[in-house]
Formats: C-alpha cells, sequence, structure tokens
C-alpha cells in the first residue's frame, strides 16, 4: 500500500529527529487514507497496540477528525500533541503517536511496556514484625504501594521532568492537609533548577537538592519501604519518586530518623526502646572506642585498667607498628574485605568473609604484625557500625578523622573534636527545618519519639520539629482513663 504524499512528508521530518533503529513507524488506511503510527520498539505494547489501537482505527467510519478518531481508540489514556516536539517526547516515553493524511493534528497513546523487578523485601529495611514490601524501579509501581496505604483526596501527587537527556520522571507526594505550603513550593522550586544531563537514580536529585553540597551529613532522608514513606507523609513531610530508582526520598530530614527502625513501631515498647539504646550504644562505640584506644596507649596509660593494660603490653611486645599505624592498618584491611565482599558473587562472599575475618586476623597475629587487642577493638567497631546503616558512610569518615586526631593529640583533641562537631550539626539544616531537632533546638514535646520512644497515647500529636498544618492525629477514647 502506497500511502499519500502528506503522511511521507510527516513521517520524514519525524525521522530526522528520531533517527534511532529502533523507532518503527507502520503504516495503515483509515477510511481509504493514509495513516501512520510511530512507536519505540523496546518499551511499546505492541500486541495492545495493535488490538485496541490499529483495528478500531482501520473500522473507524464516523467523522475524520483528531477528535472523533482519538474517541475510536479503545483505551482511556489518549493525548493530542500540539507539536512535532510534543511528538518526539511522547514517542520516547513509551507512547505510540498517530498521523492521519489531511489532518495537522496527532495524539498519543499511553502504551508504556518496561521490564522491572517485582515487588520484594528490601535488603536494608527489612523486618520480622510488620509489611515486608520495597520498591522497586518503576514509579508507577511505587506511587501504587503508597496510594493503598493512604487513600484520601487529600494525597497530592505532583508530576515533572528533570534532566535534559534522560527526561527522567519524577513525582512529589505529599498530604496537602499535614505538609506546609512553603515546603512543598521549596521543593518544586529546587527541582526546577535542576540543569543536568541525565538522573539514573534518586541519589542525584538529593545531592542535587541539598543546600549544604559538601557537607558529611546528608539533608535528605531516604527509605525503601511504602509504609515507611506513607508514616513520613502523615507526618507532614514532603517525599520525591524518581523513574528508575527504588529508593524513595523525604524531606525535611531529621538526623534522629536514622536511629529510628520500621519494626520499633509494630514491637513492643518497652522492646523498641531497649533496641533504640542499643543502637545508641553501638554507634558510641564504632566511632569512639578506637580512638580513645589509640589516645590511652600513647598520652593516656592511666585511663586502661592494671589488668588490661598488663595484657595488652604482653600482646604488643614485638609489634612493628605504632599504635595508630596498626589501628589504620586494620581498618584498612577490613575495609578491603567488606569492599570485596559487596563486589564479589554470593557463593564468594560468603567465603572470603571466614577467611577473611578468622584465617588472615588470626594469621597476623601469630606472625606478631598486630596485636589480639586492636584486632578484638577494631572487630567491634566494624560490627556495631552497622547497627544504624544509613550513617555508615557518615559515621566510617568519622571514625578515621578520630582516629588521626587521636594519634596526634590524644584525648583533649577527641574531645574538642566532637564538641566541633555538635556545633556543626546544630547549625546545619534541611529544608529550613534543624537537623538536629528536638535536641537542638530542644522540642520536649517531640522526645517522645527519638532514643525513647512513647506508647500511641503519648503520641497524639505530630513532631513540632517540623512546620506542619494539623498538629493532632491522635484523638484517644473520651471513656479512656
Amino acid at each position: 500500500m502506497k500511502s499519500s504524499k502528506s503522511i511521507d512528508e510527516k513521517l520524514s521530518r519525524i525521522k530526522k529527529i528520531l533517527q534511532s533503529d529502533d523507532v518503527i513507524t507502520f503504516e495503515f488506511e483509515v477510511q481509504k487514507r493514509g495513516a501512520a503510527v510511530v512507536y519505540v520498539d523496546s518499551i511499546t505494547d505492541k500486541e495492545t497496540l495493535a488490538e485496541n489501537v490499529i483495528r478500531p482505527l482501520s473500522h473507524f467510519n464516523g467523522e475524520f477528525n483528531v477528535k472523533s478518531l482519538s474517541s475510536a481508540v479503545e483505551l482511556a489514556a489518549t493525548q493530542a500533541c500540539e507539536s512535532e516536539g510534543e511528538l518526539c517526547s511522547a514517542v520516547l516515553d513509551g507512547k505510540p503517536c498517530l498521523l492521519f493524511d489531511g489532518l495537522s493534528g496527532f495524539f498519543s497513546v499511553d502504551l508504556k511496556k518496561f521490564d522491572f523487578r517485582a515487588v520484594a523485601e528490601p535488603p536494608l529495611q527489612t523486618v520480622i514484625k510488620g509489611p515486608r514490601e520495597g520498591f522497586n524501579e518503576s514509579i508507577k509501581t511505587n506511587l501504587s504501594l503508597i496510594r493503598r496505604r493512604i487513600k484520601s483526596p487529600r494525597l497530592i501527587i505532583k508530576n515533572t521532568v528533570v534532566g535534559r537527556l534522560s527526561q527522567t520522571a519524577v513525582s512529589v507526594a505529599y498530604v496537602e492537609t499535614l505538609a506546609d505550603g512553603g515546603l512543598i513550593d521549596e521543593v518544586m522550586k529546587r527541582l526546577d533548577e535542576i540543569d543536568i544531563d541525565s538522573v539514573p537514580d534518586s541519589s542525584y536529585i538529593a545531592k542535587l537538592m541539598c543546600q549544604k553540597k559538601a557537607s558529611l551529613f546528608k539533608q535528605v532522608n531516604t527509605a525503601e519501604k511504602p509504609d515507611v514513606i506513607a508514616a513520613r507523609l502523615m507526618e507532614g513531610r514532603v517525599a520525591i519518586l524518581v523513574d528508575g530508582s527504588p529508593i524513595v526520598l523525604t524531606v525535611p530530614y531529621l538526623l534522629i530518623e536514622d536511629f529510628q527502625n520500621p519494626e520499633d513501631y509494630y514491637a513492643s515498647t518497652l522492646r523498641s526502646n531497649a533496641t533504640r539504646l542499643v543502637r545508641l550504644a553501638a554507634v558510641t562505640v564504632s566511632v569512639l572506642l578506637p580512638a580513645f584506644y589509640v589516645a590511652s596507649q600513647l598520652f593516656h596509660l592511666q585511663f586502661i585498667p592494671l589488668n588490661f593494660l598488663l595484657t595488652i603490653v604482653n600482646s604488643i611486645k614485638g609489634i612493628p607498628m605504632s599504635p595508630s599505624f596498626e589501628m589504620f592498618f586494620i581498618l584498612l584491611i577490613f575495609e578491603i574485605l567488606n569492599e570485596a565482599s559487596i563486589r564479589m558473587p554470593k557463593y564468594a562472599g560468603m567465603a572470603l568473609s571466614v577467611v577473611g575475618a578468622l584465617v588472615l586476623g588470626d594469621t597476623a597475629v601469630r606472625a606478631g604484625i598486630v596485636s589480639s587487642p586492636a584486632i578484638l577493638i577494631m572487630s567491634m567497631s566494624a560490627i556495631s557500625l552497622y547497627t544504624v546503616p544509613e550513617l555508615v558512610e557518615t559515621l566510617s569518615l568519622i571514625r578515621i578523622a578520630l582516629l588521626v586526631i587521636a594519634g596526634a593529640v590524644g584525648v583533649y583533641g577527641v574531645i574538642l573534636a566532637i564538641v566541633a562537631l555538635v556545633i556543626y550539626l546544630s547549625s546545619l539544616e534541611s529544608f529550613s527545618t534543624p537537623v538536629l531537632a528536638p535536641f537542638s533546638p530542644l522540642v520536649p514535646g517531640d522526645l517522645k519519639d527519638t532514643f525513647y520512644l512513647g506508647s500511641l497515647s503519648e503520641m497524639a500529636y505530630r513532631p513540632k520539629s517540623i512546620k506542619i498544618k494539623n498538629k493532632r492525629r491522635y484523638s484517644p477514647p473520651k471513656n479512656a482513663e
């Protein structure tokens, strides 16, 4: 079948823009007039296109105009395109576009078909009690998981596109009656200001939205579970979803959030409080123990109990390295083992961990390269670090910095460094919200969900650390004692 000259001209102009080999054009007839559909082969549902678009149009007998033709398509997701630029953008987004002889207009049909992972439990936020669903790389699936938990017309989704070349879909979600209007405007403004070629993951958005981009601490929080995002939305936060990323961003961010685990709210209050105290103790041990051990050996032997000091003295006989260099050497070995175990195939990663932790460590001690107390201290620090997985990168760098200070000036230098760190955190903000709240500034009403978790009846009000429209979230029964 030979198509009309009008269709040939339209297709010729489109092919000059879309020169890729996977852009397919299929020509057919509507009322004995030329028509064509343009689509990308790899991201389009071709069966639905043939059955629900081309077949009905081929038998169409109504008025020959764009509006009537689009209504003849047996799909609701049709949209008029006003220019060839819009047509090409739609085609590259998985939406086939239809052109007709003698008509200047055309329209697209949403027939995107992408392969993505099934909904599964995320690797970092695992729970024993509670929902096990996690986000995947499909933004539509992720939005549906949130909608499933918040069935309210007040849940607002705003869509935008970021990335000059990637044209990555980004959705901003918030509860209209809870989220502060200024926060929403600030989020949309920062997204509009992002000028980059490609956005392969939400971490790009998180970095580009930060006010202090060189900060050691993050200013945008992340989550991989829809129940966590739903809970944060109900506290007046704003969520940012990026197509192609299973990690959802939320703002504003509070440092205390990283010490909270989703399971804390599903387990008993006593158990949750004990677990949070363990996390706090573990983080303290992971960051400070190596530094204080080195500082005590070099400058403050009186800090070490006598029996333990005798053990240390006996174990470091013949060790060729200084305490500082010894600790750095062990830290380097642990980091290498950790990186190798992550990058290696799973079946070899476990064997590597066993060989590295047992055989290599024991051999190093027997050979007199490092001492057994140093191995013990660094092992405790490395294990304790992963009780708060969201802060692993930050705490690892802080641990190294404190080790350098401890080896140079001792305990007093470490204490001054901690004070400086607290002062810095007190000045850090995330979207006009202090990161160290509710401790600095002190918000007594919000302390019920920090290192101490109150009962549900104690959390009748939403966090006051965040600007929010409606503070009350729970009203106890009138006859409750």
